[in-house]
Order: C-alpha cells, then structure tokens, then sequence
C-alpha cells in the first residue's frame, strides 16, 4: 500500500478508538413514578410515571425491563420513585431506581 493509504487507514483507526470517550452520551433524565408492580421473576417493573424525554415517552403507565435484577429489591409497589429509562436493543429498560423518600 502506499505510504498516504496507510497514514489515512491509522488516522481513521486512531479516531475509532477515541469515539466512545470523543461521543459520550448526555446523561439520562430523572423521572418521577410510582411502582405499580415488581415481578422479579421476570425482571420486569411496572411503572406509573412522567415524560420520558429521552425516549420521547409521554405520561403513563408502562412496563419495563430492569437493567440488573438487584434494582426490584430497592423498590415495591405504592413506593414513589426516581428513575432513568433507555432503550436497550429496542427493549425498554429501567437503568436506575431509587424510592423518594
């Protein structure tokens, strides 16, 4: 190959190293909810809560994915809560949660 290519191809693979740090993704919003139901069987929680902004989600109620087990063990149904959402692989996926106390 000649000597310009090669620059250019350590050039492109250089800034693919650095994207992750280069493109870092604003923090998720905080939405207040209330725990409707925790099935930890499932790992599923469902949630009465507000606007979602990031996932252009209006007021309702909704079930979710939990991001890690461990999250339903925090919260229980009646309880008030502050959480992030996200989209994972196109599954809605609760990332954080927290009673409000």
């Amino acid at each position: 190959m000649q000597p310009r290519i090669i620059a250019t191809i350590s050039l492109c693979l250089g800034l693919m190293a650095l994207s992750p740090v280069a493109f870092a993704q604003a923090p998720l919003p905080t939405v207040e909810g209330e725990v409707r139901k925790v099935d930890t069987e499932q790992q599923k929680i469902t949630l009465r809560h507000g606007e979602i902004p990031n996932i252009d989600m209006s007021p309702m109620t909704m079930v979710f994915r939990v991001k890690a087990p461990a999250l339903l063990t925090q919260v229980q149904a009646g309880d008030k809560v502050r959480f992030t959402a996200d989209k994972i692989d196109g599954v809605l996926t609760v990332m954080t949660i927290e009673p409000i106390r």
